[in-house]
């Protein structure tokens, strides 16, 4: 399989950390989180290149242009995921087909593995595409409007979805347009797929392919850090 480039959201404000600073740039083992992030995609022997995806009003990105020898580029994003999902695939170098696979990778994710993505490219290249997970291994409960337990769901068959998610640019570009044009907010770029009537592959990787949400991730994303590659 050809190198591919690895497409970067990165507009979010990430809210639920709290403060002022974006949570891509709140520190993380003495660097910006998302330098964590795209540090390892570059490193990566089988992605090409790097998209990153920024809010109009961004004064923080640090201006890098190239990692490991790999051209990072940058362009504007919107006001959902989606939005700067769909922003990053057009902006993609012309050289990048509409046939051609690319990976979608959340900037708040540091720890994926560089095993992790060679899996995903293995396995999901003969068909529609796929992207990481993880069987979901917990009792699922449904809650009323108090909190309470009300049901058991079954836990057979359900998934976390994790990043990269790794598409052919074409195809993904009609399937996000297909979604805004309709109303529906998709919550992944397997979702969007999924509704134009294709089937992801689910491919498993490790659960410390944590997505830092809250200000506790941090120190463990940090653990993390140090224990893979």
């Amino acid at each position: 399989m050809a190198p591919l480039w690895c497409v970067i959201p990165a507009a979010g404000r990430g809210t639920r950390v709290g403060g002022d600073c974006p949570k891509q740039y709140l520190p993380l083992a003495g660097r910006a989180l998302i330098m964590h992030t795209i540090e390892r995609l570059a490193a990566h022997p089988r992605i090409a290149g790097l998209l990153v995806v920024l809010a109009a009003d961004d004064a923080r990105w640090p201006g890098v242009d190239s990692l490991h020898g790999k051209p990072v580029f940058t362009t504007i994003g919107g006001g959902e995921r989606a939005d700067s999902v769909l922003a990053g695939l057009r902006a993609l170098p012309i050289g990048v087909g509409a046939g051609d696979f690319v990976l979608v990778h959340d900037a708040a994710r540091p720890c994926v593995r560089a095993t992790d993505i060679d899996r995903l490219l293995d396995a999901a290249s003969a068909g529609d595409g796929g992207l990481l997970g993880a069987p979901l291994r917990d009792t699922l409960k449904r809650a009323d409007e108090q909190g309470c337990s009300r049901l058991t769901e079954p836990r057979e068959h359900r998934w976390r979805a994790f990043t990269p998610q790794m598409f052919r640019r074409g195809q993904l570009v009609v399937a996000l347009e297909a979604a805004s044009q309709q109303g529906v907010l998709v919550s992944d770029e397997a979702m969007a797929m999924e509704r134009a009537g294709y089937a992801p592959l689910l491919v498993e990787g490790a659960e410390d392919n944590i997505k830092v949400t809250t200000a506790a991730d941090f120190a463990l994303a940090e653990f993390l850090l140090t224990r893979t590659a």
